[in-house]
């Protein structure tokens, strides 16, 4: 295949006002990575390309994602990537897995690269995931597995090992742009396939995510806050069914703890009135926390991770105690 990933080009710029030459032609930005423009090869725009869909950590305040969206259009003219979000809490795995996975049922089949990758630079492994969905490119550290289970499992794993697929680099700190990004983008356009991208590994062997699970008691079901959206609504892990198995249904008075506090709210079908508290099914079809107009993270001391219990209306109290 033709060598697209030669090293960054480090230039010795002339000095202002100085006559002396510089040490060599200073390449325009076509020539950013060496090569000047006659030496590329033809580049198809490739209608055939399968759209990427790019989850990270990296935040919008420095140039991480352009770095990864311009290394993908150097290699993939033609690619689509589709932005689902940078503002997963930086190394917060659990979080970009659970944002993922609330995802992947609306994106289109393709290739998905996602990077919350606090193991940067470790032997962690970086892979690449078969799915009937598509492709999963990224770092083995749980971030991947409940879309990869979300879309039927996977088929086959290859670690990301060959050398041919990653830009050289100075350090080991930017998978995402080193690693994952050439990957994802050779088998977005069909320039690659997972034999050229590294050597098998057994498709059981991928790092799961633990996730909590709830807990029936007489009357009340247990279990924590798994999402704070950007509105301050906190979704749960509990489901409606798991209130039907206790007798609450919706317009229900729901005994409520959160934490060490009690509370009564109503169960209902969208925000009401303005400050009104809520519980509700969210659009994911979970039980959330809402506050109209405000933020229930905040009048109802919510926080990622805490343990909260629902019960039916008259039923017995939460199996945890305050």
């Amino acid at each position: 295949m033709p060598k697209r990933f030669v090293g960054p080009c480090y230039l010795r710029l002339q000095a202002p006002g100085s006559s002396e030459a510089p040490d060599k032609p200073v390449p325009d930005l076509a020539g950013a990575w060496g090569l000047v423009p006659d030496e590329y090869p033809p580049y198809p725009m490739a209608a055939s390309s399968r759209p990427i869909s790019l989850l990270t950590d990296y935040g919008l305040t420095d140039e991480f994602v352009g770095v990864v969206h311009a290394v993908i259009r150097r290699i993939d003219p033609g690619a689509i990537v589709i932005d689902v979000t940078h503002g997963v809490e930086r190394g917060n795995v659990r979080a970009g897995a659970l944002a993922l996975l609330r995802a992947v049922q609306y994106l289109p089949p393709g290739v998905c690269l996602a990077v919350v990758d606090p193991g940067v630079g470790t032997d962690r492994r970086g892979i690449a995931a078969e799915t009937a969905w598509g492709h999963f490119v990224g770092p083995d550290n749980g971030l991947l597995a409940p879309a990869v289970a979300m879309v039927g499992g996977a088929t086959r794993i290859v670690s990301l090992d060959n050398e041919e697929f990653r830009l050289p680099r100075g350090g080991v700190t930017f998978d995402g742009r080193d690693v994952f990004a050439p990957a994802a983008a050779v088998l977005a356009s069909g320039e690659a396939k997972l034999d050229d991208l590294g050597a098998d590994v057994d498709p059981d062997s991928l790092t799961p995510l633990l996730l909590p699970l709830v807990e029936h008691g007489d009357g009340v079901v247990d279990g924590e806050v798994l999402w704070i959206d950007g509105f301050g609504n906190a979704q749960t892990n509990i489901g409606p069914d798991d209130l039907a198995l206790i007798g609450a249904r919706p317009g229900d008075t729901l005994s409520a703890r959160i934490g060490g506090q009690r509370l009564e709210l109503p169960w209902g079908e969208a925000y009401g009135s303005e400050g009104s508290r809520i519980v509700h099914v969210d659009s994911y079809g979970l039980m959330a926390f809402a506050v109209a107009g405000g933020r229930a993270d905040e009048v109802l001391g919510l926080s990622e991770g805490l343990s909260v219990g629902l019960g039916a209306p008259g039923g017995a109290q939460s199996s945890e105690t305050s």
